[in-house]
């Protein structure tokens, strides 16, 4: 009998199956030039497919306090969310989740690239099967990435893809860009607004520049309810959130968008989804979406 191996997740692929609507589309293969190499500009599109999913509790929160680790997903969908990540080129965060959780940020399925996978046919040096590339967002260089950190220790040990850290220039660190570079990582100088936040259609561009498809949005609430916001909320291709059945009560992380103000300055909903999809998953519920524009 073969047992999967240590710290992997077993899935079955056909559990999954509801997901597909939401996924992002396959790769187009990309034309041969006539000098014989492959062109990728032909078909790389101006924005990735962007997914935004969480976790969140009944009262939607996020967290019991800001930067306090909440687990929330039981067995059966945090197996889904790594399913997710298998099918994104990459993984996006904002800086506080990486302060406060110090997350691996990989692909921790059975068959995955360091969990009995094959490397799959990279496409650059140390591409592995399944994982998706780790993104953060850290405009004003607050994370002091060190060689310890979860992240670089799992890209060393072949386990997941070194990060990328989106970061203002005037922000960006020698040092902590060698410390990156060492393990495939590296930092991707963007212009920040005076609040100190990107702007999401310059994100995204920097992104598809890089050759990023497709971006898995995973938290924390700042980020989510900056995409959730009306300006944003055209970005988004896919909604996919899983409901665990509890309440974390008052003083928690929400999402929580701003709601929207009508021709007649009346309060209206702040977001809402169609074609909707909603999936039991063992005491959790998944509900998937896109959002009504």
């Amino acid at each position: 009998m073969a047992f999967p191996p240590p710290n992997s997740l077993a899935w079955s692929p056909s559990v999954f199956t509801f997901l597909t609507p939401y996924l992002p589309p396959l790769p187009s293969p990309s034309p041969a030039r006539e000098d014989g190499l492959i062109s990728k500009t032909s078909t790389t599109p101006q924005k990735p497919f962007v997914t935004l999913t969480y976790a969140s509790s009944l009262d939607s929160m996020l967290a019991l306090q800001p930067g306090v680790q909440t687990i929330l997903s039981g067995p059966e969908t945090k197996a889904l969310t790594h399913f997710l990540r298998s099918k994104h080129d990459a993984i996006l965060v904002g800086v506080g989740t990486v302060l406060a959780d110090d997350p691996g940020l990989n692909c921790r399925l059975a068959g995955a690239g360091g969990y009995g996978g094959e490397l799959s046919e990279p496409s650059e040096p140390g591409e592995l099967k399944w994982q998706p590339r780790p993104l953060v967002l850290d405009p004003r260089g607050r994370w002091a990435v060190g060689a310890e950190s979860k992240i670089l220790r799992l890209a060393r040990e072949g386990r997941a893809l070194a990060p990328w850290v989106l970061t203002d220039l005037a922000f960006v660190d020698d040092e902590r860009a060698e410390l990156l570079e060492g393990c495939g990582g590296k930092i991707i100088p963007l212009a920040s607004e005076e609040e100190g936040r990107f702007e999401w259609e310059d994100i995204l561009q920097v992104l598809s520049s890089h050759g990023l498809q497709s971006v898995m949005v995973e938290g924390g609430a700042g980020v989510i309810n900056g995409l959730l916001s009306a300006e944003q909320q055209a970005l988004v291709d896919a909604v996919i959130v899983t409901i665990a059945p509890t309440w974390l009560g008052q003083g928690g992380v929400v999402v929580a968008p701003e709601r929207r103000v009508d021709g007649k300055g009346s309060a209206v909903n702040a977001a809402s989804l169609d074609k909707v999809k909603w999936q039991q998953m063992g005491e959790d519920v998944v509900v998937c979406g896109v959002l009504k524009k």
